[in-house]
């Protein structure tokens, strides 16, 4: 019999990200009781119903108590509201971590809510999802070998360090380490500029004339790069503003860049445009796996 990694486990947001978190952690055996926060309670029922929970709180304070660890999966613009409540039963055998994809957002709210951080919370990011959302969407195998990005404090205690580490390793996910600067960098080049790609496209496609013939004709190559343009709403919404400095600095640099493309296209420069896209196939295949 496996050794239980987690006794009590509380997650807040029971929906893709979450409740993959609970379905994987019950299929490796090493969860106890698991207790879903939300505000929908058909959707919490839904979730008990899938086998995703064990059972369900309305109220934040109530689902914590007692619990070793809570998960917040709700979005980032949530964030602190759902610290505040788990302020007065926060206790220091309760490890608290997140699935935000922007980190410094993530410490603001923590700070704002706890006035001293916590030395419990280890802020975390799956890297790993798809474009449905909702407990439904969840399964067990979504983080087996996907990166998992833990950034902790320099209050983090090493012993919440390594729960949130072995709690994500029981996914089958590979867990790495750096600092909250860097992943909000890195992942608004990797994946919210992409994202931000994708909404605007579609967008711009849906506003032309003749926007019916045109998704008539989309082939499979738009289909593909388009596919996260179908994600939250309010997730992504969130995730702009609270990585926007970031996310900016990233657009912009495309932007120069599609423009000297778009130059080149007007001045029928073909060598600039062979060496760009020869380059750029260069860095996909070498980095990128299908």
């Amino acid at each position: 019999m496996n050794k239980k990694i987690i006794n009590k486990l509380c997650i807040i947001g029971v929906g893709l990200i979450g409740g993959s978190l609970a379905r994987a952690l019950k299929k490796a055996d090493v969860v106890g009781e698991v207790v879903g926060v939300g505000r929908d309670v058909s959707h919490l029922e839904k979730a008990k119903e899938l086998g995703v929970i064990d059972h369900f709180e309305r109220d934040v304070s109530l689902a914590v108590k007692d619990c070793d660890m809570v998960v917040v999966a709700v979005p980032l613009g949530a964030m602190q509201s759902v610290f505040e409540k788990i302020v007065p039963v926060m206790t220091n055998d309760m490890i608290l971590t997140d699935v935000g994809s922007a980190k410094g957002s993530v410490v603001k709210a923590a700070q704002a809510a706890f006035n001293v951080i916590p030395e419990t919370l280890v802020p975390a990011h799956p890297i790993a999802g798809t474009e449905k959302s909702g407990v439904e969407a969840s399964f067990a195998e979504l983080y087996k070998n996907r990166r998992l990005i833990i950034t902790p404090l320099e209050t983090s205690s090493q012993n919440a360090i390594s729960k949130v580490r072995a709690m994500w390793q029981a996914c089958g996910a590979d867990v790495i380490e750096t600092t909250v600067d860097h992943h909000d960098k890195v992942l608004a080049a990797t994946s919210h500029l992409p994202h931000m790609l994708a909404f605007s496209l579609v967008d711009t496609l849906a506003k032309m004339d003749a926007k019916n013939e045109i998704f008539d004709f989309a082939a499979g190559g738009f289909r593909d790069f388009t596919r996260i343009a179908s994600s939250d709403p309010d997730m992504w919404r969130d995730i702009c503003l609270a990585n926007g400095d970031a996310l900016v600095e990233m657009i912009k640099k495309f932007s120069d860049d599609l423009q000297l493309l778009s130059n080149a296209i007007e001045q029928n420069d073909s060598t600039y445009l062979e060496e760009t896209f020869t380059r750029a196939k260069n860095a996909r295949d070498e980095f990128c796996e299908d």
